[in-house]
C-alpha cells in the first residue's frame, strides 16, 4: 500500500523512516556482504567451467564451450526484468531469498554433471538467481540511501561484486591449476 503523499514516510516498527548510509549502515554493510557472495559465485565458475568444458567434457569448440555463459546471460537477462516489479509486489526480502533458494542445486549440478548439458543448467538458475539477488540488493540499498545517494549505492554494490569476482576468480584459478578439479581421466559423453 502506498503511503499519504504529506506527511512523514513510517517504517514497520512505527517510528519515522531514516535514510542514509550513516542511518543504515549495518543493513548496507550486509547488502554489500550478500552480494560479494554472489559475485564470488561467478568468479569460481568463470575460470573452473571452461576448463572442465575441455578436460572433462572434450569441448573442443570454444563456442560450445561458452554456451554456459550465454545461457546465464539469457536467465539474468529476463529475471532482471522482472526482478524490480516482484520486489515492489512481494517484497524485497521475499525475492531476494527466492533468487538465494534458486542456487542451492548449482554446486550439486556441477560437481556431479554427468555432461555438458547439466553445466548449461546450473547456468540458467544461476543466472535466474543473479538477476533476483544481485538486483534485489541494488533495489534495498537504494532504499536505505535514498535516491539522492544512489550512485554511491550503485558503486559499492559494483565494488563489491565485482571484486568478489576477481578474488574468487584468482583463487579457484589457482586452485584449479595446482589440484586438477575432475580430472580423473574418464571421458564424459557430450
Amino acid at each position: 500500500m502506498s503511503q499519504p503523499a504529506t506527511g512523514p514516510k513510517v517504517g514497520r516498527r512505527g517510528g519515522p523512516v531514516r535514510l542514509g548510509l550513516r542511518a543504515n549502515a549495518a543493513q548496507f554493510t550486509l547488502l554489500v556482504a550478500v552480494n560479494a557472495l554472489v559475485g564470488g559465485m561467478l568468479g569460481q565458475e568463470r575460470t573452473v567451467l571452461p576448463l572442465l568444458a575441455h578436460r572433462v567434457f572434450h569441448l573442443v569448440a570454444y563456442t560450445a564451450a561458452l554456451t554456459f555463459i550465454l545461457a546465464f546471460g539469457v536467465a539474468k537477462a529476463a529475471t532482471n526484468y522482472l526482478a524490480g516489479s516482484w520486489s515492489d509486489r512481494y517484497g524485497r526480502k521475499p525475492v531476494l531469498v527466492a533468487g538465494w533458494l534458486v542456487a542451492l542445486p548449482v554446486p550439486a549440478l556441477l560437481i556431479w554433471a554427468p555432461g555438458w548439458g547439466w553445466v548449461v543448467a546450473a547456468n540458467v538458475l544461476l543466472g535466474i538467481s543473479q538477476g533476483l539477488t544481485w538486483s534485489t540488493t541494488v533495489i534495498m540499498k537504494i532504499d536505505l540511501v535514498g535516491p539522492g545517494r544512489r550512485g554511491l549505492a550503485m558503486g559499492l554494490n559494483e565494488a563489491a561484486g565485482y571484486g568478489a569476482v576477481a578474488v574468487t576468480a584468482l583463487a579457484t584459478g589457482y586452485l584449479a591449476a595446482r589440484y586438477q578439479p575432475r580430472c580423473t581421466g574418464e571421458s564424459h559423453p557430450q
